[in-house]
């Protein structure tokens, strides 16, 4: 569940172009710096839009992070780095390893990332984005993510419900205990079907689907909006002239080589560090505005 904060306020089109690029920079780019700046960037915008439930987060993705660090070396033994040969006599080098805490950090940057979108960009917001290019696409997707918390918060009420009749009594075990669970999961998808018809009952008699018919929306571009867009479309075409230039090259096989550090190539990197850290800035500058 997302919190109150400036950046989820903000217009639909904002924070869709602003996950379209870090996403984007963050699978395509494997220069370190970049990887390590987009970890930040997604762990200081989970904080912004998640708050708590940024640790639970956290403790989540550090195992996907371990696994493809530590299997990446195991299979893949390319690189001129020879460190030590394994017991099944494959050898181990310097550049898988750093291959492999790269793709690590790259993909627990994209969850990170991926997670702030769902608490950003609501179901109403999808729909507001997508409805008129693709309305029956955009309906389903923003209904089903919707209906996966309201799910799981009712398997969650049936199931203390059913503990509920062990108050004082010895609670089953065992085989007992997988007929609850199959119980209370036989309980929530009945709720599940006659909740998907009273739905579509609502729906129809609103009138979904009659020609003509228009959507109401609260969003509107202003001023502030307008600024964003222009600042991430500013920061989105400065970091990739330099990806497309070659300012944020990176290879890790042979051996591991990049581009000379020069200002130039460093602003490539400042520029998706403020990108990465916009959600934040912009937090701190509403705050300081109303404070």
């Amino acid at each position: 569940m997302s919190r109150r904060n400036a950046f989820s306020d903000c217009h639909p089109i904002v924070n869709l172009l602003y996950f379209v690029l870090v996403l984007a920079f963050t699978m395509f780019t494997l220069h370190p710096v970049c990887l390590a700046v987009s970890l930040c960037g997604a762990l200081c915008c989970a904080l912004c839009v998640r708050g708590r439930e940024t640790k639970a987060l956290c403790f989540s993705v550090l195992p996907v992070m371990l696994i493809a660090a530590f299997f990446n070396p195991l299979f893949n033994h390319e690189g001129a780095t020879l460190l030590l040969y394994l017991p099944s006599g494959n050898p181990l080098t310097l550049e898988s390893i750093a291959f492999g805490l790269s793709a690590a950090a790259m993909l627990a940057a994209a969850i990170l990332w991926f997670s702030c979108c769902s608490a950003v960009i609501t179901s109403d917001k999808f729909l507001y984005l997508f409805g008129r290019i693709a309305p029956a696409l955009s309906l389903l997707l923003s209904m089903t993510l919707r209906f996966v918390p309201l799910f799981t918060r009712q398997l969650k009420t049936v199931t203390q419900a059913r503990k509920g009749l062990y108050v004082g009594a010895e609670a089953p075990k065992g085989l007992g205990q997988a007929k609850l669970a199959v119980a209370s999961l036989s309980s929530v998808t009945t709720w599940a079907l006659e909740h998907a018809v009273e739905t579509a009952d609502s729906m129809r008699s609103r009138g979904y689907g009659l020609p003509g018919r228009t959507a109401f929306s609260l969003y509107r571009l202003d001023r502030r909006d307008r600024a964003l867009l222009a600042w991430l479309s500013f920061c989105g075409v400065y970091v990739l002239s330099g990806g497309m230039a070659g300012g944020m090259a990176w290879r890790y096989y042979p051996t591991m080589k990049g581009v000379s550090p020069t200002p130039l190539a460093a602003s490539f990197f400042f520029v998706y560090l403020l990108l990465c850290l916009t959600p934040l800035l912009l937090e701190w500058w509403e705050r300081r505005l109303f404070s």
